[in-house]
């Protein structure tokens, strides 16, 4: 347990911080779950437009610290894979 005064603070600091990143992360988790479901609903216009809109969650998440840079680019590209073979399966 803390003792100290700045050391108190410092807990209540990190119990913000966590709670807050938190979620974060759950809402990137929500609009990637979102694609995926489209994608799963062989749906390719709305799988497009969870997408649009995920991406730029997805790459907030990594500039406020939640993901790493490289692993937010990785999702993306992943999902907009899976996105444009949607498209070329139902063509």
């Amino acid at each position: 347990m803390a003792n100290t005064v700045s050391a108190k603070k410092m807990t209540r600091k990190i119990a913000k911080r966590t709670a807050v990143n938190r979620s974060r992360r759950s809402r990137m988790r929500t609009f990637i779950r979102k694609v995926e479901e489209a994608i799963e609903a062989g749906d390719h216009g709305n799988a497009l437009t969870a997408l649009r809109s995920a991406e730029p969650e997805i790459m907030r998440a990594s500039q406020k610290g939640i993901v790493h840079k490289n692993t937010a680019s990785r999702k993306v590209s992943r999902l907009a894979a899976r996105v444009k073979g949607l498209q070329a399966a139902q063509a």
